[in-house]
C-alpha cells in the first residue's frame, strides 16, 4: 500500500552521538564517542558517503545510561562549521527555550552555515528534567499545545515582519527579527499521539516517527498527510531505524541478540516506567512508546522495529519498500558509528540508489 506522495529518493540522516552511552542501552561494546573530535570526524564521513542530515540529541541531565550530554544547538553549530553540505537538526524543548531566543539563534546559525541549520521540536517525555530545572511540567496534550504555538512563532519570526502572536503560552508584540535567515530553517517534529500528528500536519515541515513496521508507517503517514491536506500543506515523513548491516544475515542477527542479551535492565526498566507514564497520559493513550516491548526499548526510539538488520542487499530492499509507502528519510542509528556509517555509505546506499532507479524506470514504463 502506498500513500499519495512518494519521494524521488530516500534521504538519510544519522543520530549525532552527542550524549554518552551510544544509541542502545546495553553493556555491549559500542565503539562510539560522544566528544566533539569524534563527532566532527563522523559528520565529515557521513557527508562524504551520502548522508544529508544529522540530528543532535537533547538531554539535560543524566538518565538511563546517558550520564554526559553536550547541548544540542551549540553542538549542531560546531558540526555545521566543520562540514560543507550536511544539514544539522538541533533538538529543542519548548518550555526550556523561549521561541524568540531560539529564532535569533537559528537565524545566526543559518547565516553561518549557508542555510543548513534545522530544528526538531521535542514536546518532552522526561518530567525529571523539567522539575530539576524548576520548570512547570504540563500534561501530555498541553505540552503539544505549547509546541504548536512554539512552531508557529518560530516560522512567523523567521519569515514575517512586525509579528503579532497571542497564544496561551507565548505572546509576541510587534517584533521583527533582523537579520532573518536566508533560508527558513526546516521544522521537524515527532510523536505518536493524535496531538503530535495534528501538530505535524498543521505546522511542521517534517514528521519524525519512532521505529515502525510497514503497517505502522502506513497508518501514521495516512493520518498525518490527511491532516496536512486539510490545512493545504504538505509534510515529509522521517522514520527512525537502527541499522545492523553485516556481510551475512546470521552475523547481523547475532549482533542484535547480543545487544538485547546484554541490555542494562535497570536502565531500560527505568526508561520504560518514565515513557509509559508519558504515553499513557495522552488523551487517546496513543502516545510514544505506548506499545513498546522491553526489547524495543533497548534502542530507545524503537529502532529495531524498522528491521534494518541483515545484509546490505536486505537492508536496501527494505528501505526502498519504505520509500514506496511514502517514507522520505531514514534516521539511522548504529552500534559503532564511524566504521558503520562508512560501511553503510559504501555497501548499502549505492544499492538503494540502484533499486530506486530501477523502480523509477518501471513506474515510467507503466505511465507511458
Amino acid at each position: 500500500m502506498t500513500t499519495e506522495r512518494v519521494s524521488d529518493q530516500t534521504k538519510f540522516a544519522y543520530w549525532v552521538p552527542n550524549v554518552s552511552g551510544g544509541l542502545v542501552t546495553s553493556d555491549i561494546e559500542q565503539r562510539t564517542g560522544w566528544d566533539y573530535e569524534y563527532n566532527k570526524k563522523l559528520a565529515q564521513t557521513a557527508e562524504r558517503v551520502g548522508f544529508e542530515y544529522a540530528l543532535s540529541q537533547v538531554r539535560y541531565t543524566a538518565s538511563y545510561g546517558a550520564e554526559f550530554q553536550h547541548e544540542s544547538t551549540s553542538f549542531s553549530l560546531a558540526l555545521l562549521l566543520a562540514t560543507e553540505r550536511l544539514k544539522v537538526i538541533a533538538a529543542v524543548h519548548p518550555g526550556l527555550w523561549q521561541p524568540g531566543v531560539l529564532a535569533k539563534l537559528g537565524a545566526t546559525a543559518d547565516h553561518l552555515s549557508n542555510g543548513r541549520f534545522a530544528v526538531n521540536v521535542v514536546s518532552g517525555w522526561f518530567k525529571g528534567e523539567f522539575t530539576a530545572l524548576g520548570e512547570p511540567w504540563l500534561e501530555h496534550d498541553e505540552r503539544y499545545r505549547r509546541s504548536a504555538e512554539f512552531l508557529q512563532v518560530l516560522r512567523k519570526l523567521w519569515s514575517e515582519d512586525e509579528v503579532e502572536f497571542a497564544g496561551d503560552f507565548y505572546r509576541i508584540r510587534d517584533f521583527t527579527l533582523k537579520p532573518k535567515p536566508r533560508v527558513v530553517p526546516e521544522l521537524f517534529q515527532g510523536g505518536n499521539s493524535t496531538a503530535a500528528r495534528d501538530n505535524a500536519g498543521r505546522y511542521s515541515d517534517w514528521y519524525f516517527s519512532n521505529g515502525k513496521d510497514f503497517d505502522g508507517v502506513t497508518e501514521q503517514l495516512l493520518d498525518v498527510r490527511r491532516t496536512a491536506r486539510a490545512a493545504g500543506r504538505e509534510v515529509k515523513f522521517g522514520l527512525n531505524g537502527f541499522v545492523i548491516a553485516r556481510d551475512t544475515e546470521k552475523e547481523a542477527r547475532e549482533v542484535l541478540r547480543e545487544i538485547v542479551a546484554k541490555a542494562n535492565k535497570p536502565a531500560v526498566k527505568g526508561f520504560r516506567a518514565a515513557v509509559t507514564q508519558a504515553g499513557a497520559s495522552a488523551s487517546d493513550s496513543k502516545g510514544m512508546w505506548a506499545d513498546s516491548s522491553f526489547e524495543d526499548l533497548v534502542q530507545y526510539n524503537d529502532g529495531f522495529r524498522t528491521q534494518l538488520i541483515g545484509t546490505p542487499e536486505q537492508i536496501a530492499e527494505r528501505i526502498v519498500s519504505y520509500r514506496r509507502r511514502g517514507v522520505d528519510l531514514i534516521l539511522a542509528g548504529f552500534l559503532h558509528f564511524q566504521e558503520e556509517v562508512e560501511y553503510f555509505g559504501a555497501k548499502v546506499l549505492p544499492l538503494v540508489r540502484e533499486l530506486e532507479a530501477a523502480t523509477a524506470e518501471v513506474e515510467l514504463e507503466v505511465a507511458v
